[in-house]
């Protein structure tokens, strides 16, 4: 459930935030948080720039390019979620997540290139992981490039591991690998 934090302004604040967020005090602080509607199109921009670097590099060519901010809305609106990675009102990440047989499905994490290598990719992760739980879901879920092996490997290092490899539509060899990464019950 999403916590309001000013409900006139239409902001909430997902229940993991005060424990993935600097310091409040901090000018210059990151904040993770629930995406409405209304951050469709910051969505599709922060998507598009993070997949760039991919673009003519994999066959057959990520959906990430076809995204547009009214698709987006559109599964918002039909139960997606989606969560921002800000610091200091500019979006420097996302991820989108939906539920899928019992677990937590998450896709297009993306983090701009200015902001790679702190970690941001990690804790939009964790937020996704935190979220299961929150929803008292079995595991998380997740699609990743059979030749994206760095990948692969943060994945792995997060505790992730293969389920399954699939062809896309039209291909006879597996261009995609999924992964899974159960989730313990929290304690009573």
């Amino acid at each position: 459930m999403l916590l309001p934090i000013d409900p006139s302004l239409g902001v909430t604040q997902l229940p993991f935030c005060a424990s993935v967020r600097e310091k409040k005090s901090m000018s210059d602080s990151l904040v993770l948080r629930a995406a409405t509607a209304a951050d469709a199109a910051q969505l599709a921009a922060t998507i598009a720039a993070a997949f760039e670097q991919y673009r003519g590099k994999l066959v057959p060519e990520s959906g990430a390019f076809r995204e547009t901010a009214d698709a987006i809305a559109a599964e918002l609106a039909k139960g997606a979620g989606a969560i921002i990675a800000e610091r200091n009102g500019e979006t420097l990440g996302c991820v989108i997540v939906q539920e899928m047989e019992g677990d937590l499905y998450f896709g297009r994490l993306s983090v701009l290139p200015r902001a790679r290598g702190l970690g941001l990719a990690k804790r939009l992760v964790a937020a996704v992981e935190a979220e299961a739980r929150r929803r008292g879901l079995a595991g998380v879920r997740l699609g990743v490039r059979v030749v994206l092996t760095e990948n692969q490997r943060l994945f792995g290092a997060l505790g992730y591991r293969e389920t399954s490899r699939e062809p896309h539509p039209g291909f006879d060899y597996p261009t995609s690998i999924n992964m899974r990464k159960p989730l313990p019950p929290l304690p009573r």
